[in-house]
């Protein structure tokens, strides 16, 4: 399969970066875990306290099986904390929870990357669904059907415009979260420097998938005009 030695490459490098970078977020996470914020408050109490410092009152904030699963739901306004972060006090948990209601906030706003990324959610769920095939079937049949390789490039294209556009979403909510925190009494300046390293490897994982995704499918348009110049 032309081609087909340098994507896998590319892919195991950035697997490798990928485990790397997980596994140094759950080291910090777990390091960050055991140090006690000066305020005592709960990951919960931080998240509805943001909440309403930032005027909003619709938003649940709700605890949720899984390790590191915290994420913020727009289609039921609800802020979900893992376990180790609803009911920890302490600069991780206190981190993740203002990130996660930066996304609410990011919501409550109408922030454009936000919208933009919502309103692709459906496109990207058809095309998780299709594109491994769709590549592999055009991989496999370029020498007679390029076209389906294009198919499958415009498939993949659909879910690397949605890892591009989850970076400013999630550096942004990052930004909001910290600046809150920062502009309260309830971390002292160096319990605030970890909540922001804590949170900047959690960044670096969406940094990695999205350059990975990019690079990926540059590869994959190369392998398609090869053939196309062939034929």
């Amino acid at each position: 399969m032309p081609g087909s030695p340098g994507i896998m490459l590319t892919s195991f490098i950035f697997i490798g970066i990928s485990l790397l970078v997980s596994w140094r977020l759950k080291s910090k996470f777990k390091e960050y875990s055991q140090v006690p914020t000066s305020s005592g408050m709960t990951g919960k109490q931080i998240a509805e306290k943001m909440l309403r410092d930032n005027g909003i009152y619709d938003v649940q904030v709700i605890s949720v099986d899984g390790f590191l699963s915290d994420h913020y739901d727009p289609t039921n306004k609800t802020v979900n904390l893992s376990p180790d972060v609803y009911s920890s006090a302490s600069v991780a948990a206190a981190a993740v929870a203002a990130h996660e209601c930066g996304h609410a906030v990011q919501h409550a706003t109408a922030y454009q990357w936000l919208t933009l990324r919502s309103k692709l959610v459906p496109a990207v769920q058809i095309s998780s669904n299709l594109v491994q095939w769709v590549l592999l079937g055009g991989i496999l049949l370029i020498n007679v059907f390029p076209a389906l390789l294009l198919g499958g490039i415009i498939l993949f294209g659909v879910t690397t415009l949605f890892a591009v556009i989850t970076l400013p979403v999630e550096f942004d909510a990052s930004r909001r979260g910290l600046a809150w925190l920062n502009s309260t009494t309830l971390m002292r300046p160096e319990e605030f420097s970890k909540a922001k390293d804590a949170l900047w490897w959690a960044a670096m994982t969406y940094v990695v998938a999205a350059i990975a995704s990019l690079v990926t499918l540059v590869q994959y348009l190369m392998i398609y005009l090869g053939a196309r110049n062939r034929n």
